[in-house]
């Protein structure tokens, strides 16, 4: 009877993520192939299968860049999507995203200070002298800013009980952190700004592979600590006086969903730049997807999911068939914010 019943869930999970993965599979090689040099299918496969190309310099570009740029764009959709989940389910608010508790604003403040300080753009030194500094940069800096809002709205987790009241707090934090981030653009010089403003964008192709041997563990290892949570989410969901009835401890749990939602979304930013709507319109397409509010379906559809959109959305920043590169966050916005719209009216529709 248990073998039966695990058969069943195994043929379930199946049916409902084979066409998902296939779809990400699909987009990730479509990725590859184009840019500003057009690359056959054919001489993708046989680079990533540890063939040759027909040109050795589409192995090179293959290799050093889009791989690069395509394994970043799936991180930090599975990333922003599964901490946009768990931030939603945490303050049951549908338009609740990573960047709610301030995380981007800590990294945006961070460099902003580095930026400014050091007047330097991107792709030079961050730091003038060189050194341990001039290598770490922008994440350096995007991390730490991460880390200090992380670890205030930890200590007022601590001793608040209302959601509601932590949520608020973080979002006013935000505004506060922007606001400074503002006064310093207001004195600083043109290019420093310019600097700013373009990592502000948001990109997958600034990250190189060595920057991945460190985002991809991190990132990894939030994902896993996330799967064993799905009960707990569930419960969540019913409301926190429902899940204590269930034997879920509300604050450890709250502690652990904050920290673990502002570790991905916080790697994200540090190497991305504010990644912006994918947190927030992602679990919702998911849901609508995947036709289901389970977490053990939700976390691993989110990954998907964000992993297809953000592939999508840097195919269109790159304007197959030309030279350009758009900013980023225009083509996520672009993407997200009817999402967003949808969902609005859609909760109005319902609340009537």
């Amino acid at each position: 009877m248990r073998q039966g019943r695990e058969s069943f869930q195994f043929k379930k999970y199946l049916l409902i993520f084979a066409p998902l993965f296939t779809a990400f599979l699909i987009v990730f090689l479509f990725d590859l192939t184009h840019g500003s040099v057009q690359i056959p299918l054919k001489d993708i496969i046989a680079v990533l299968t540890g063939g040759s190309a027909s040109k050795a310099s589409w192995g090179s570009i293959i290799l050093a860049l889009r791989l690069p740029r395509a394994f970043t764009a799936s991180l930090a959709g599975a990333s922003l999507a599964v901490s946009g989940l768990l931030m939603q389910t945490l303050f049951r608010n549908p338009l609740a995203g990573p960047f709610v508790l301030g995380i981007n604003s800590g990294a945006s403040l961070g460099v902003a200070l580095v930026i400014l300080a050091a007047g330097t753009g991107i792709g030079g030194s961050l730091f003038s002298g060189g050194g341990i500094f001039a290598e770490i940069g922008l994440v350096a800096a995007a991390s730490i800013g991460s880390a200090l809002v992380l670890g205030i709205v930890l200590l007022a987790a601590r001793r608040i009980s209302s959601n509601t009241v932590i949520l608020i707090m973080g979002i006013m934090f935000g505004y506060a952190v922007s606001a400074v981030v503002s006064v310093l653009i207001h004195f600083s010089f043109a290019e420093r700004v310019q600097s700013f403003i373009a990592w502000s964008f948001g990109s997958f192709a600034v990250v190189s592979a060595k920057d991945l041997g460190v985002m991809f563990p991190v990132i990894l290892l939030c994902l896993f600590l996330a799967l064993p949570l799905c009960k707990q989410l569930n419960a969540l969901v019913l409301g926190e006086t429902y899940a204590s009835s269930m034997g879920v401890s509300v604050l450890k749990v709250r502690m652990f969903l904050i920290s673990v939602a502002a570790v991905l979304a916080g790697t994200v930013t540090a190497f991305c730049g504010p990644v912006a709507f994918i947190g927030i319109a992602v679990p919702h397409l998911a849901r609508n997807i995947l036709r289901s509010g389970d977490h053990r379906i939700l976390i691993p559809g989110c990954i998907l999911t964000g992993g297809i959109i953000a592939l999508a959305a840097d195919i269109a920043s790159n304007l197959p068939g030309s030279d350009m590169v758009l900013p980023l966050n225009s083509v996520t916005s672009l993407i997200g914010a009817p999402i967003v719209i949808w969902v609005i009216m859609r909760y109005q529709h319902v609340g009537r």
